[in-house]
């Protein structure tokens, strides 16, 4: 396995009524990115609490893996189903893996 230069964790908070839809989208999405050579790592988790919430946690050992990442068809398959699904844009914050 490649070595980790960043992990990515997206936040996203769906409407309520649309959580299944928006994690069968997210699974099928990381299944498909766990095969790119540049992904390390690609998980989606759902807040217990409030299970509107989720985070994908995203590994990649470049910025060029990255970027073909978010070229390839099944994130453009994935954005296409859950972009109705947000109730608030979705965010990002990059961290530095230290391994």
């Amino acid at each position: 396995m490649s070595v980790e230069a960043f992990v990515t964790f997206v936040h996203v908070h769906v409407l309520p009524g649309t959580e299944d839809a928006f994690l069968a989208a997210s699974l099928e999405n990381a299944a498909n990115s766990r095969q790119e050579p540049g992904v390390t790592r690609f998980d989606v988790v759902q807040r217990m609490d409030d299970p509107t919430w989720f985070q994908l946690i995203e590994g990649y050992v470049s910025e060029d893996a990255v970027l073909a990442h978010r070229a390839s068809a099944h994130y453009a398959a994935w954005r296409t189903a859950v972009d109705e699904l947000m109730a608030e844009p979705r965010t990002a914050v990059r961290y530095v893996a230290i391994n």
